[in-house]
């Protein structure tokens, strides 16, 4: 039985970075604007008859709260126990509205900030102002203190910053630098990425450095991961960046992203040059590195493709502490200034 296991979670490991057959068409081979391109003539799907009223029900499942059926998480929410509806991170599914302690549908990238403006959001309108991919539940207040504030960088929970701006949390702002990504890949320059945030562009691109550092810093969790399968059937097309962050790098640059499809690859490095041991290990994984470009820091993905841990060697010694994570099998990834490899390690 255990080997029969060991051979599943084997199996689940090679099957997890897989690329999405709607992707099948598209030559992920390219890099830069081909690739952006690409998936825009991709993404690029008519909204057919599929309206802004369609998204009141769209939301309860791809917004459900995985802990709980009968609600769906807010943006920008973070506490439910603070006495404050206004800052709830999760709602019952029924509570849409604009009163007070209901939720309503938040344009991530807010409306008026397009070029042009995406118009009215009445129920009965079509294409950019419906588009799914870009409407998430939030609280009405919350909504409203948002406003048509630009995304800026920060800290802590979502709020006001620096001169009227907006930060979506901690644990928002991964999805919001991928909604920006999609908006700006669909749409091109009419959802500019400067349009609706601040802050130093990514080299000669146009994409601004900080959707790149959230969409590295906050890995796509199980609940953003819901929303692509439902809107593949009911709008037909996917947010690329919620399948695979590392697009973004290979488009843009920046931060280097979860690579959930192995696009990576092993080859960058002579495999034979860098070991790890003890395999399997409880505590701690020694990495000899005789490469002739040697790792500068590393990464742990668990079996769901989640990072789980980051971190930088010192010149001291290369190790990786792996005792507080759970048993099973990882990924371990080694990054240098120009390459990478991946090792798989089985944590007692």
């Amino acid at each position: 039985m255990k080997k029969i296991f060991t051979l599943f979670l084997l199996v689940s490991l090679q099957t997890v970075f897989a690329q999405q057959p709607y992707y099948n068409d598209v030559d992920i081979t390219l890099t830069g604007q081909d690739l952006y391109f690409a998936l825009q003539q991709k993404i690029d799907i008519a909204s057919g008859t599929y309206n802004y009223g369609d998204t009141r029900d769209s939301m309860k499942i791809t917004d459900e709260d995985p802990a709980n059926n009968s609600n769906v998480l807010l943006l920008y929410g973070y506490d439910d126990t603070d006495g404050s509806c206004t800052t709830d991170r999760t709602r019952s599914k029924g509570a849409f509205g604009g009163g007070n302690c209901e939720y309503n549908r938040e344009h991530t990238f807010v409306r008026s900030n397009a070029n042009p403006p995406m118009g009215d959001a009445s129920n009965n309108k079509t294409g950019i102002v419906a588009d799914p991919q870009n409407i998430r539940p939030s609280d009405q207040k919350m909504n409203g203190n948002r406003g048509s504030k630009k995304f800026m960088d920060g800290s802590g929970h979502a709020d006001y910053v620096g001169s009227g701006n907006w930060y979506p949390g901690d644990e928002w702002k991964g999805d919001v630098a991928r909604i920006m990504m999609y908006m700006y890949t669909r749409y091109g320059d009419r959802c500019l990425p400067s349009l609706n945030g601040v802050g130093p562009l990514q080299g000669s691109t146009d994409m601004l450095q900080v959707y790149l550092k959230w969409n590295a810093e906050d890995p796509v969790t199980d609940f953003e991961d819901q929303r692509n399968p439902y809107l593949e059937t009911i709008y037909g097309n996917r947010n690329p960046f919620i399948d695979n962050p590392y697009l973004a790098t290979i488009i843009w640059g920046g931060p280097v992203a979860e690579d959930r499809w192995g696009l990576i690859g092993t080859q960058d490095f002579n495999a034979e040059n860098i070991s790890v041991y003890p395999n399997p290990t409880s505590e701690v994984v020694w990495v000899t590195d005789n490469s002739s470009f040697p790792v500068e820091s590393y990464s742990v993905y668990d079996i769901s493709g989640r990072n789980v841990m980051h971190n930088t060697f010192n010149n001291a010694e290369k190790k990786v502490d792996v005792s507080n994570l759970n048993s099973g099998i990882y990924l371990l990834e080694f990054i240098s200034s120009e390459k990478r490899i991946t090792k798989k390690i089985v944590v007692q």
